[in-house]
């Protein structure tokens, strides 16, 4: 694989990789470009496609799903759209059905016209009529596109089930430099996360011999760092960053399914805004946002870290005195209602266990020159990161989307239990160095603010 190739030299077929191992993605064309929509026909007519379903709701009828029909019954496509009534979508038990009743049993394509929830939906459905689906966007706020686990609403609760991924995916930049600023700028936000989740990646496979891909890992780094060469004119809706946005956030999904699991996409930067979801109100902020906000946090947090040689003795005699019971009953201080699940992880996972964090601070204080530059290098300055979001009018600090100091604070100590993977958050933790360097950081942000 050469890092000379395109997004579609990755799709429809495996491919193997000089990791070792053999990558694919069952995601068969991607269409990114002004007009794109008209290429819907095109798609119809190559794998011979004969009653569509198409999903979206009033706003995305509005914006697209009206023109997505036109453009069918014009190319003599036989068609039915479903629109989705109210002024917001949830995707639950009701929605679900309500798209059943609605269907024609002969149906063989489901097409979703909008974005996260619509997509999330017409991807479980499908599913379970086994049919392929594609999705028409409306706006690229997040890099869920090429997923192929479905998060719907089930008894009230959010969950995430196992479906399947798109056939096809079109961006019509036409139709994404409209989307609302903040859907804009949170997509952006997701995607320039990825610098620090891929540096944990490198992390972890320096200090625990994970395993790593260079070639997916610059496969994404390519990516963002052309969106980021380009993040100044996002404002300005130029279509070219608009559309480099919903490749590499498209492109970030494939990632994921080539490795098996998200590490080439989320990381400490989402661990933090799995925290904040627990918290955060009936409407949450979008979750690209939170994403863009965490990752200004983890990017000032490690040039903290950065400024002192860590003191290993003081790490290995704090990594002794590691008290379970102590942890546990913060943990259920913290995280309320979501404590026994946090406690299940640890106890199945064992990342705090104190044998597995002496032999990791070893690592680290061995390497710990080459973890120092693999920072440096691969990640943009937090003060670079927080001009972009100022240049969109987004936000780059907690208090701006609702959460205090202390609730930045316990994220920065305890986000990195919502997971099992190791993390630059896992790192400081094992180092015995969050708590300064989090006061740090809140202290930062209120000179901010």
């Amino acid at each position: 694989m050469s890092k000379t190739l395109k997004l579609a030299d990755y799709l429809g077929k495996p491919f193997d990789c000089s990791c070792g191992r053999t990558h694919s993605t069952t995601l068969e064309g991607v269409t990114v470009s002004a007009g794109a929509m008209k290429a819907l026909p095109e798609y119809v007519e190559k794998y011979g496609f004969k009653n569509l379903y198409i999903a979206c709701d009033e706003i995305t009828y509005g914006i697209a799903g009206e023109k997505v029909m036109n453009i069918l019954k014009d190319a003599g496509i036989k068609a039915k759209a479903h629109v989705f009534k109210g002024k917001r979508f949830i995707p639950d038990e009701k929605a679900l059905g309500e798209l059943m009743i609605d269907a024609d049993r002969d149906c063989d394509l489901v097409v979703a016209v909008g974005t996260g929830s619509i997509n999330d939906m017409c991807r479980f459905f499908s599913f379970q009529m086994g049919v392929p689906y594609a999705i028409v966007a409306t706006a690229a706020p997040m890099d869920g596109f090429a997923s192929s686990g479905a998060a719907l609403i089930i008894n009230s609760m959010k969950t995430t089930i196992p479906a399947q991924t798109p056939l096809f995916i079109i961006g019509d930049t036409d139709i994404l430099c409209g989307a609302p600023a903040r859907m804009v700028s949170a997509g952006l936000g997701d995607l320039l996360g990825k610098f620090t989740c891929l540096n944990d990646w490198r992390i972890s496979k320096v200090v625990n011999d994970e395993y790593y891909c260079d070639e997916i890992v610059n496969l994404v780094t390519d990516c963002i760092e052309n969106v980021l060469a380009d993040a100044d004119n996002v404002a300005s809706r130029d279509p070219k960053v608009i559309g480099d946005i919903m490749e590499g956030l498209v492109l970030t999904g494939v990632a994921m399914s080539f490795i098996g699991n998200s590490r080439p996409a989320a990381g400490c930067e989402h661990h933090m805004c799995h925290f904040w979801e627990l918290q955060e109100g009936k409407i949450p902020v979008l979750h690209g946002t939170k994403v863009a906000v965490g990752t200004v946090m983890i990017l000032k947090m490690t040039e903290f870290l950065r400024e002192n040689r860590p003191d290993f003795h003081a790490a290995r005699e704090k990594a002794k005195a590691y008290d379970q019971a102590a942890w546990e009953a913060k943990i259920n201080e913290v995280y309320g209602a979501s404590a026994s699940s946090i406690i299940a992880l640890e106890h199945e996972s064992q990342k705090n266990e104190v044998n597995g964090r002496l032999k990791r601070i070893d690592a680290i204080e061995a390497h710990w020159d080459e973890i120092v530059k693999l920072m440096d290098d691969n990640m943009p300055t937090a003060a670079r990161m927080i001009e972009i979001l100022k240049s969109l009018d987004a936000p780059y600090l907690p208090s701006q989307i609702g959460f205090d100091d202390d609730r930045l604070y316990n994220a920065m100590l305890y986000a990195k239990e919502t997971r099992a993977r190791y993390t630059m958050l896992s790192m400081m933790a094992d180092l015995g160095v969050t708590e300064d360097l989090a006061k740090k950081v809140v202290a930062f942000v209120n000179e901010e603010a």
